[in-house]
């Protein structure tokens, strides 16, 4: 059992760590990039994970040379996903990692996502209240892999960044607690996000 004792605060990201959004996230793009015929298959949709919503709209769209309103297509792609929301299921050993730590370490998540979307994926999983702030990709001007956000929320909480430990399921994500100083623990060694396409 993972122990926080030597720990000053616990970093998570939301998707894919949290709670098992990732193929929700990925048919949401596909009902952006297919209806301008983008090819955006599975493997590129997971290494981008980390990064905000407008970032991979703007790089899909210029790398296939099609316009785009940034701003309604990042609109499209999270409705589309909260419509799916019902069916994302908890990250059980993480989740019970947080139920197991509140009130006894400081703990924050630190996402690529928009704070509101956020928000309601933690209300899904029961873990509304269970963190100390929230760091979006709203609050930062450089995201993963740039160690910001996790900077970000260890100056909220008071914590020194080499006492922290990132919990993450991304390469983004764990580069950016490399950079940021931090300890990380990998999920997907016990989490495999269910696949769409298949590999």
């Amino acid at each position: 059992m993972w122990q926080f004792q030597n720990h000053d605060a616990l970093l998570f990201d939301c998707d894919g760590t949290l709670a098992d959004t990732m193929p929700a996230h990925y048919l949401a793009w596909l009902e952006v990039t297919n209806p301008h015929g983008i090819e955006f298959d599975e493997d590129h949709f997971y290494s981008l994970g980390g990064r905000p919503t407008r970032d991979i709209v703007a790089t899909l769209f210029a790398q296939a040379g099609v316009a785009v309103d940034v701003e309604h297509a990042a609109t499209v792609k999270e409705r589309s996903f909260l419509d799916q929301l019902a069916e994302v299921l908890p990250i059980d050993p993480v989740v019970d990692v947080v139920r197991r730590s509140r009130g006894r370490v400081p703990m924050a998540v630190v996402t690529g996502g928009y704070h509101d979307v956020v928000a309601k994926i933690l209300a899904h999983i029961g873990l509304t209240g269970s963190f100390d702030t929230i760091v979006a990709s709203e609050d930062t001007a450089r995201h993963k892999p740039d160690p910001d956000p996790f900077l970000e929320a260890a100056r909220r909480l008071g914590a020194r960044p080499e006492r922290c430990v990132v919990w993450e399921d991304s390469d983004l994500g764990i580069e950016a607690a490399r950079r940021a100083g931090m300890e990380w623990i990998d999920v997907r060694p016990f989490h495999s996000p269910r696949r769409v396409t298949g590999r």
